[in-house]
């Protein structure tokens, strides 16, 4: 998405912005996909070209917009002058040089790993998956997935 982006218009498509009424810190992703998946099929209804390097542009932009904010909100908050962007978020091109513009201007310090180290959360699942499995924890397959599970119900 992020090669994709490079040369597209970030303002050519309006994307909703994503909050969570009563969390100000926090921000959901639902509204956003929803958003660019009726973008999608609404221009293939019309069969209408979609400019990709537009949309991937306006889709990181929105995500940018929401984001690096609430980062310095929280740092602001928490009285943290230190922030620390990770995983497949971090490899983005909007987000990162937005993340660095806020901190260098509010004097917070951003720790960013090498692109190369910025992959999807998937390999670090897998990896602790594969010493998980070597420890001997192991489930059978009644087990489902929750994404809002409590950590301490196991």
């Amino acid at each position: 998405m992020d090669r994709l982006a490079q040369g597209g218009d970030p303002k050519k498509y309006h994307l909703p912005h994503a909050k969570v009424d009563g969390a100000p810190l926090d921000f959901s992703f639902s509204g956003l996909k929803t958003a660019a998946l009726n973008l999608i099929h609404h221009a293939e209804q019309k069969q209408e070209a979609l400019d990709l390097p537009s949309f991937a542009a306006s889709f990181a932009g929105a995500v940018a917009q929401e984001l690096v904010p609430r980062a310095m909100m929280a740092a602001d908050q928490l009285g943290y002058g230190k922030i620390a962007a990770a995983g497949g978020v971090a490899a983005n091109s909007t987000i990162r040089s937005d993340l660095e513009r806020a901190c260098r201007n509010r004097g917070v310090q951003l720790y960013l790993p090498s692109l190369s180290l910025c992959g999807d959360n998937g390999a670090m699942i897998g990896c602790q998956a594969y010493y998980e499995y070597q420890a001997g924890h192991t489930g059978d397959f009644s087990l489902n997935g929750y994404a809002n599970r409590l950590i301490d119900i196991g």
